[in-house]
């Protein structure tokens, strides 16, 4: 890169909460920094993990719009009326597993279906693995769930955790480990990759796979900062976001969580419990009452959750 390029080079802060070691930084955050650097475009993704920038999950899409940071890692369930529409993949048992939210999310929110994102350019859509519920004492049916302090992420998580008889409690991811340690609460609900990556496996040793929502992660890019780059840094942006960011994702985080599964398989210390259809059937009707809880709100959620419905049906048909 020539002194005049350097010069002529925009800078942009990506904002990442989680730590360096986490998998989505090595499979999908520094794969697209490195990417779009590689490019000589104009444009440079410098990368701060660790909460260089600012630690709490909370606050990184506002961080994005006040200049803090140009892009985020952003759950956009930590941050409630921001992102309302999302609300609608957060319902129990729509999904079978992370590719299927990913797709799914990924043409819905970049088409402009669904809507939220008007303030930021998504360079990458994802959805995790339906959550499941890990705690200290195991939990081998439903009925073992009823009264238990177990940790939500957002209001829908919240409902479907109180409708199954236990006790919602909110808190960061980051959060989890001491809250558990302490026996503030009994579990927490997660996607296996989580388990690891934030300590969670190491004050856990029972892991009930019940198919609950699944959570809505982006990274987003100030919108006015990404109008104001020059066209050949707008280009290699885009060409290193939505499907690209998303098959980085499924491909590394499914293929991380399977690794995952085995080991809390394979660990005799531990109690796996992966529900029968039988169970899973006997969930159905309890999910189905949060759903319809939530239709009822506004008469806007019954359109997003056809949207739902429609768009998966038609990944599943091969579509």
């Amino acid at each position: 890169m020539t002194a005049l390029t350097q010069a002529q080079t925009v800078k942009l802060r990506f904002a990442i909460f989680s730590p360096d070691t986490e998998q989505t930084y090595l499979t999908v955050f520094k794969p697209f920094a490195e990417a779009v650097n590689k490019e000589n475009a104009g444009v440079e993704i410098e990368l701060f993990p660790n909460g260089a920038l600012g630690r709490n999950p909370a606050q990184q899409a506002q961080m994005v719009l006040d200049g803090v940071a140009d892009i985020a890692w952003v759950v956009a369930s930590y941050t409630p009326g921001r992102f309302q529409e999302n609300e609608v993949f957060e319902l129990p048992g729509l999904f079978r597993d992370l590719k299927e939210s990913t797709v799914v999310m990924n043409r819905l929110i970049n088409s402009g279906q669904v809507k939220g994102y008007e303030q930021f350019f998504p360079i990458g859509v994802f959805g995790t693995a339906p959550y499941s519920i890990h705690t200290r004492e195991p939990i081998r049916t439903l009925a073992d769930l009823k009264g238990k302090k177990i940790r939500a992420a957002g209001a829908i998580e919240s409902e479907t955790i109180k409708a199954l008889g236990a006790v919602p409690i909110g808190m960061t991811t980051v959060e989890i480990p001491e809250a558990i340690s302490r026996r503030t609460i009994d579990g927490t609900t997660s996607h296996p990759s989580p388990l690891f990556d934030f300590g969670i496996a190491r004050v856990t040793n029972a892991h009930y796979f019940i198919r609950l929502g699944v959570v809505p992660l982006a990274i987003l890019l100030n919108r006015a900062k990404f109008d104001g780059l020059p066209k050949s840094a707008q280009d290699v942006i885009r060409k290193h976001s939505g499907d690209w960011t998303a098959q980085r994702f499924n491909d590394g985080i499914t293929a991380y969580n399977d690794l995952l599964m085995k080991r809390l398989a394979d660990d005799p210390k531990r109690t796996v419990v992966i529900p029968p259809q039988s169970e899973l059937d006997q969930a159905q009707p309890v999910f189905n009452t949060v759903i319809d809880a939530w239709v009822a709100k506004q008469p806007r959620n019954k359109e997003l959750l056809d949207l739902v419905r429609k768009e998966t049906a038609a990944y599943r048909a091969g579509q």
